[in-house]
């Protein structure tokens, strides 16, 4: 038998360790700090009245900031889902004084405890009968630190703004609160101190001079869920563009701070534009064309999806990416419940990727994929969110967020990239998804009948179950006689917890001599060895070369004895990495020692880019213990070396730069 040693088959393994570091999202932190000093989800009441069907929402208010005060009349009209109905509910918080409620003129009953409004209504209604009432009500909205409803300031200016997700809107105004059930449509109109701008959802269809205040009227013919609906007000200035997209165009309207207002910030918004054609070729059209996208500054530090005006605390690429791709994903489709929030925010994440390719090219892409798995890697529990009652669950950055966007990185992986966008285009546009909630069995059937593949498995270990895959990697192979040769690799895998071991297609590539080789298997045992047949002799070897799979790759040896333990000895990585002009190697020989023997043979060699021997660090034997030794390349160019460390049948190689 003849075989070489590969000296390149870590260069994957090694190009997931060395990207970037770990990333937060500044949409999680930023929600989770709000909540957590906001300390109110444990009163949540959760999910709302299941017996009406809101169709629709006027909120006419008025605003004083002197006295933080809100009033005014919140029209609701919904339609009955059971027979007999003669009462519902309401989310309000007890802090907010209802004055009256009436249904055509007339008072109607109502109790308000618990922050749950008990209204009896003026008759029976049957199933699907419509009604609508009136609340008027006053007081100061909930606040506390950051909150649902903020007066604030900035550079010596009072700021109202609003951010509801996901249990804060019945701070501010009475509603049914929960994402399950989108008003068909909804006017807000806000009357303010005249010296304001107030910015809200929708198209501004008028503004009403009442002397010393303005009376600014939004309205939304779209779909919009309840948490979505939002204020913005202080002494804007107003800064527009155009986008123009096929046969469309459509007004952006960026209401910026006027300190805030210079040459930079118009270079940021101005990157709004190709983000839109970006996301609009990617996904579909922009689902509010017909109406305006735009920005609010606001108080905070990150950003809000609030439907057509995100609210932002700062304009920076990857955020107003996220902030724009959310008009897809959580509000065009919005999670039904909290349980599924990575619908929303994993896609949204997913999608700073994928402007990164299409604006900067596929290595942007691959940097900001690994800087996901580094951080989604400290995710705990299933991206599926079991306690909707903590804001910290639901917003988990490394799980909502990270490793969310990363199962769709995967399922590119899966199904190739056409038939990827594909699935997000349909998903996208599908009749009963489009405009409407989803769960993850709707994106999963659309999946599935988009690409024909069964993929119950891939959404039940990345969705429902916890952890990720980590491999060990063992292989080797034979000269054939015949001009072929006989390649063997065994994949193990460990996972502490559900599931035990994760099923999935893995590409394994193999270099030969002016070519490469590629084969995709199913790995879906704990262990599991592949055949193949290779036109000429391995040069070297990759493990999912891609990376398109949340994974630690422990090691990949190549063993003489494919029955020989491929774990018995460990290599650590040099430091530091890259060099100058020395570094230090580690090593460690457990006390699993081959045929049981006291001490053994090690050797430690250096290589390199074209294979060639540069040095021998170690050849002695050595009993079990961790070592260490020094490289000293003072007489070395720069460049890439490798080190190997070969123990009987185990072999293991690194790769090192030095950079003098």
């Amino acid at each position: 038998m003849k075989r070489i040693l590969s000296l390149f088959f870590l260069i994957i393994l090694l190009n997931s360790i060395v990207l970037g570091q770990a990333k937060n999202h500044i949409c999680s932190d930023a929600k989770i700090k709000y909540y957590t000093s906001l300390e109110k989800s444990q009163n949540v009441q959760y999910p709302g009245d299941e017996n009406i069907d809101v169709t629709y929402y006027k909120l006419d208010i008025a605003i004083d900031y002197a006295s933080q005060n809100i009033s005014g009349d919140i029209t609701i009209s919904a339609k009955s889902l059971i027979s007999g109905m003669i009462s519902f509910t309401l989310d309000l918080q007890n802090a907010l004084t209802i004055n009256s409620i009436n249904t055509g003129g007339s008072n109607l009953a109502f109790s308000h405890d618990n922050n749950l409004i008990n209204i009896t209504l003026d008759k029976t209604y049957n199933l699907d009968e419509e009604f609508t009432v009136i609340v008027n009500y006053s007081g100061t909205p909930g606040s506390s630190g950051f909150g649902s409803f903020e007066f604030s300031s900035h550079n010596g200016v009072p700021a109202i703004w609003t951010l509801s997700e996901p249990y804060g809107a019945s701070d501010w105004w009475p509603c049914k609160d929960t994402p399950a059930d989108k008003a068909d449509s909804v006017d807000v109109w806000i009357t303010v101190d005249d010296e304001f701008k107030a910015v809200s959802n929708g198209t501004l269809e008028e503004i009403v001079d009442n002397g010393a205040t303005l009376t600014y009227k939004w309205h939304s013919k779209y779909p919009i869920a309840q948490y979505l609906i939002s204020l913005a007000i202080t002494n804007y200035d107003l800064y527009e563009n155009i986008f123009n997209y096929k046969n469309e165009s459509m007004t952006l309207y960026h209401y910026i701070y006027p300190e805030n207002l210079n040459s930079s910030t118009i270079i940021q918004l101005d990157r709004t534009v190709d983000m839109l054609e970006i996301f609009s070729d990617a996904y579909g059209i922009y689902p509010f064309i017909d109406e305006k996208y735009g920005h609010a500054q606001f108080g905070w530090g990150g950003g809000m999806e609030h439907q057509t005006i995100s609210s932002m605390g700062s304009f920076g690429e990857g955020l107003v990416a996220h902030e724009l791709a959310h008009q897809w994903f959580g509000d065009k489709i919005t999670c039904k419940d909290w349980h599924h929030i990575w619908l929303n925010e994993g896609f949204a994440t997913y999608s700073e990727a994928v402007f990164q390719e299409a604006a900067y090219g596929k290595a942007e892409y691959d940097s900001e994929i690994a800087s996901d798995m580094n951080r989604a890697k400290y995710a705990i529990g299933s991206i599926y969110v079991q306690d909707i009652s903590s804001v910290n669950e639901i917003f988990n950055s490394a799980r909502s967020y990270s490793k969310g966007g990363l199962v769709l990185h995967m399922l590119r992986g899966i199904v190739g990239k056409d038939i990827f966008f594909d699935i997000l285009k349909t998903y996208v546009a599908d009749s009963t998804l489009a405009y409407g909630v989803a769960v993850t069995e709707d994106f999963q059937r659309v999946a599935e009948e988009v690409s024909g593949i069964d993929l119950g498995y891939f959404f039940s270990e990345w969705i429902y179950g916890e952890n990720y895959p980590k491999y060990r990697v063992g292989w080797n192979y034979t000269d054939a006689g015949d001009g072929t040769f006989d390649v063997k690799v065994r994949i193990t895998q460990s996972v502490n917890s559900s599931p035990s071991f994760f099923t999935m297609p893995i590409e394994l590539e193999f270099e030969i001599l002016g070519d490469v080789e590629t084969f995709t298997v199913m790995n879906n045992k704990e262990e599991q060895v592949f055949n193949f047949k290779l036109s000429s002799e391995p040069l070297s070897f990759s493990f999912d070369p891609g990376n398109w799979i949340l994974k630690d790759v422990l090691e990949i040896t190549e063993v003489n004895n494919e029955d020989a333990i491929i774990y018995d000895f460990a290599l650590e990585q040099n430091y530091p990495n890259p060099f100058n002009p020395s570094t230090t190697i580690r090593y460690s020989v457990p006390s699993t020692r081959v045929n049981s023997v006291q001490s053994i043979i090690v050797k430690i060699k250096v290589y390199d880019l074209l294979g060639r021997e540069i040095a021998t660090l170690v050849s002695k034997e050595q009993e079990p213990g961790n070592y260490e030794v020094k490289f000293d390349a003072s007489s070395l160019s720069s460049g890439v070396y490798f080190y190997k460390l070969q123990v009987a049948d185990f072999v293991d190689t690194k790769k090192m730069l030095l950079l003098l």
